[in-house]
């Protein structure tokens, strides 16, 4: 959001290296400044609304690429950084680098780069980490411990609000995340983790189911008593089932769509191509007359 004042600016940004999730956001938040508008008795461009819904949605690498080129302080003070734990390693990020950019000897992580960034400001400026538990970390992803340690080794001015829930192995990876921080810089704060899951609004044991089955706990079993009615799950092996099911459920506004694994090859004479490549605008985004959208079950 941007918030005017009649003497300064103060803008945040949204930052993803998930580029589907960019894309989709930024056309729904155009769409929507289009729809509302008119009905408003405006006009407004779809270009014009793309315009402003790209500039405080953005991808990660961009905005890298543009304060790598500028060593202005940036016109944002606060960033959100999505997927925190997926940021780049400093061999990730120079290797990158150096294979796309032609830049030798970058010597930075991207948590480091983008603190570098933001420390530029004089005054004051915010940058606040949204972190998934329990992930797997792919290759060339650093985990938490590259902030801190970005933070521990170049900016131990900076103060530091963190989720108890971080000092749990599925978020620290075993690592003592808080030493040799100075003193008094770290405060943790209860209300800082978000316990239910906002896309389960339904049932509050969903989270909870979902981690005890990827753990293979044993307990996911009871569970699913104690969503019965409330959030509904099944298991088929026949897929114009699964599809009658899903249309059978679907109600008002809820959105349909199949999801497959990339690595799932076999699922052609099924009809599933898990490789097709398709446009997220659209799958998420359009309605149920367009074939292009989730609600027609035929991409996933």
């Amino acid at each position: 959001s941007t918030q005017n004042t009649e003497t300064y600016e103060e803008n945040a940004v949204f930052l993803s290296g998930n580029g589907p999730l960019v894309i989709v956001l930024q056309e729904a938040l155009a769409r929507d400044d289009v729809f509302s508008s008119l009905e408003q008795g405006n006009k407004i461009r779809k270009t014009e609304a793309l315009n402003k819904s790209k500039a405080f949605i953005q991808n990660i690498h961009h905005f890298r690429d543009e304060y790598l080129r500028d060593e202005n302080a940036p016109i944002e003070r606060v960033v959100i950084f999505d997927e925190a734990q997926r940021a780049w390693t400093k061999e990730q990020t120079a290797s990158f680098m150096k294979q796309r950019k032609g830049i030798d000897n970058f010597n930075m992580s991207e948590p480091e780069f983008l603190i570098g960034v933001m420390d530029r400001h004089d005054d004051w400026a915010v940058i606040i980490c949204l972190i998934g538990g329990g992930q797997e970390i792919n290759k060339g992803e650093a985990g938490l411990p590259e902030w801190f340690t970005a933070l521990k080794e170049n900016y131990q001015n900076w103060k530091i609000w963190v989720s108890a829930e971080l000092n749990d192995f599925e978020y620290n990876m075993g690592e003592d995340l808080y030493a040799d921080l100075n003193h008094g810089v770290l405060e943790e704060k209860e209300k800082l983790h978000l316990s239910v899951s906002v896309r389960s609004f339904r049932s509050e044991k969903v989270s909870e189911f979902v981690k005890t089955l990827l753990d293979c706990d044993a307990n996911a079993s009871s569970l699913i008593d104690q969503l019965n009615g409330k959030y509904p799950i099944a298991i088929t092996r026949s897929f114009d089932l699964a599809k009658s099911w899903l249309r059978e459920k679907s109600r008002g506004t809820e959105r349909i769509g199949i999801l497959a694994s990339s690595g799932g090859v076999r699922l052609k004479p099924h009809g599933i191509n898990a490789k097709n490549d398709i446009d997220p605008r659209h799958w998420f985004l359009n309605g149920k007359d367009d074939v292009r959208s989730s609600f027609y079950l035929e991409d996933v």
